[in-house]
């Protein structure tokens, strides 16, 4: 028995699209299925094969598996996306969202698409773009605190007036003191960042901090953020961020934008969910 994986939604193209990239399975082929007004980019899958006990546990406990999965998923997104050069209005879905049949699915989209539509509407003509952030010099970060702060110099005063004895313990107070302020200038500093880019994008949000063995670089990440940029707008918000990464490499951060990505962050509809909460989430769970 076959079933649908759905991979977005998107506004209807002027002909009939085709796909180059295979489905999940890697054998399937990917075709959109046409709904009034939009296109609902699936492929035909195995019932059987996919939402047996075994494949549930793989999902679990085979990340490789997962991963291989999950590029597929994204390829196919990201050529639903762009049709000769330009990027279509596109809602990405969950990870693993397959209908048992047809039917189940046009009612899905029958029921939704009001609001489908909305958020086709309010996304058309913009563009999903990150922006991370990363603590790449500590030191110099905190050279930059110590100068700025006068409570900072003036223990440093005191600790080059004192016996060494003395001095240590007044070092580790230092130490803490230093902390403390790195601590409150970090999340001004990430803060300002944030915001400032905000005022110039249509909207903004700002996700969980990715862990060193996520994000494959030695330096902490402080910023990870997603924001939906006007088209004619994109090369004045890249310049901002390239302006700012100046700046914040004299404070010892530096930064990372990328884009267009698929507008996971600004789509949400409660009967598509789109993100998965975590790696242990079974992948196959969403069968409407």
């Amino acid at each position: 028995m076959e079933g649908l994986y759905l991979y977005c939604i998107r506004e209807k193209t002027e002909e009939h699209p085709t796909f180059s990239i295979k489905g999940i399975d890697e054998k399937g082929d990917v075709f959109a299925l046409i709904h009034r007004e939009l296109e609902a980019v699936v492929s035909k899958v195995s019932l059987e094969e996919f939402v047996t006990s075994e494949i549930q546990k793989r999902a679990q406990e085979d990340l490789g598996w997962i991963k291989e999965k999950a590029v597929v998923h994204e390829k196919v997104i990201e050529e639903a996306m762009w049709k000769n050069d330009k990027v279509l209005s596109l809602i990405p879905m969950r990870f693993g969202t397959i209908f048992k049949e047809e039917g189940s699915l046009r009612e899905t989209l029958s029921k939704d698409y009001s609001k489908i539509e909305e958020v086709l509407e309010r996304i058309r003509g913009k563009q999903e773009w990150s922006v991370k952030a990363y603590l790449k010099d500590k030191r110099k970060f905190e050279q930059v605190i110590k100068e700025k702060n006068e409570a900072i110099k003036e223990k440093e005063r005191e600790i080059a007036d004192l016996p060494e004895g003395m001095a240590f313990f007044m070092e580790e107070e230092l130490k803490e003191i230093i902390s403390e302020e790195a601590d409150r200038e970090l999340k001004n500093i990430v803060d300002v960042l944030f915001e400032s880019l905000k005022k110039k994008t249509a909207d903004s949000i700002r996700n969980k901090i990715l862990e060193k063995e996520l994000t494959g670089r030695s330096e902490p990440m402080v910023l990870n953020a997603a924001y939906l940029v006007l088209e004619e707008k994109i090369e004045d918000f890249k310049k901002e961020i390239e302006d700012l990464n100046q700046k914040m490499q004299a404070k010892g951060f530096c930064l990372e934008y990328g884009g267009p990505w698929p507008v996971y962050n600004f789509t949400q509809i409660e009967s598509f969910p789109r993100k998965r909460e975590s790696r242990e989430d079974k992948l196959w769970h969403n069968i409407l």
